[in-house]
């Protein structure tokens, strides 16, 4: 009875924060379409400002959210992101959508080195054997170490992608454009397109914390299968199981799955979400994107596309 409870004011409280966040971005599109009757661009990036604004604001002030974190309750985040994970509205001839997912659901690749660059071994063979398993050349992944590994002072490199591409940074990589550089380079190296057997928009995203978890509650099949080194059914078995998961015994894993799991940091409580904003008004649209902290309460990782 105590869970149907603790789901239940879960469920309420979120329903009452999708009301919140569409009142009050309306109100605030509604003062800029009066404060101006000329529709240009720099009217609609104000309007994209301000319901970045408004967004962040209702994020901080939220109690659903405030509940979440202080009973770091697994239940009522699934809840919440369930109930907002979708939320289109138009207001003052502005067409917008919310969009709010895990942040974690995915690997960081840039976590295979730790703050002193040096190789997570067990991480590292997993991502190979996985990409292995598709037809996809290893030395992909020692490319993707030149990357992240910084600048040698032997100017020792695994592949020569530093010779065709010298200005890529490489001390991380940064975002999927970086990564796609190491596509190309590949591609265009090894004469195969065999990475197009992979959904890397659903195995990886890229952040610069070395400290990151992956969620087991949103981890997708993609993460499942490389973490696990697991046939595709069985990851999708345990993406599909009871969750959310409150406790690492109620996910169903065979010993090896268990020890292979363990290379990985892991975790079924990881309060950051991903927020996706995107607007159009006639001519003019803005795709926003940032990763939420509920604990901080605050925005990073901010991209924009206008």
């Amino acid at each position: 009875m105590y869970i149907f409870q603790k789901r239940g004011i879960a469920l309420l409280i979120t329903l009452l924060f999708v009301i919140s966040i569409t009142v009050s971005i309306g109100i605030g599109l509604k003062q800029v379409n009066s404060a101006s009757k000329e529709v240009d661009k720099e009217r609609f990036m104000l309007q994209t400002r301000i319901a970045i604004s408004d967004i962040l604001k209702i994020l901080k002030n939220a109690p659903e959210i405030d509940y979440i974190v202080k009973n770091n309750s697994p239940e009522a985040f699934y809840a919440f992101l369930a109930q907002s994970s979708f939320i289109p509205f138009e207001s003052s001839g502005v067409r917008m959508l919310v969009q709010m997912k895990s942040a974690r659901s995915k690997f960081n690749p840039n976590n295979i080195y730790d703050s002193n660059k040096k190789v997570n071994e067990d991480r590292l063979e997993s991502l190979k054997a996985y990409v292995s398993n598709y037809e996809i050349n290893p030395t992909f992944i020692d490319i993707m170490l030149d990357i992240m590994g910084g600048i040698k002072e032997d100017l020792v490199y695994n592949s020569d992608i530093f010779y065709e591409k010298p200005q890529l940074f490489r001390d991380m990589i940064v975002s999927l454009e970086h990564f796609s550089e190491i596509k190309d380079f590949y591609e265009l190296t090894y004469h195969e397109n065999n990475l197009k057997n992979v959904n890397f928009d659903k195995l990886f995203y890229f952040s610069d914390n070395k400290d990151t978890s992956i969620d087991l509650n949103y981890a997708t099949a993609e993460v499942w299968e490389m973490i696990l080194g697991v046939q595709r059914y069985r990851a999708e078995e345990i993406v599909q199981g009871a969750i959310p998961y409150v406790k690492l015994e109620d996910i169903e894993l065979q010993d090896d799955e268990k020890n292979m799991l363990s290379r990985f940091k892991t975790s079924l409580f990881e309060p950051y979400i991903e927020v996706k904003i995107e607007m159009v008004q006639d001519d003019y649209s803005a795709i926003v994107k940032f990763e939420y902290d509920l604990r901080q309460k605050k925005g990073i990782n901010f991209s924009y596309d206008i």
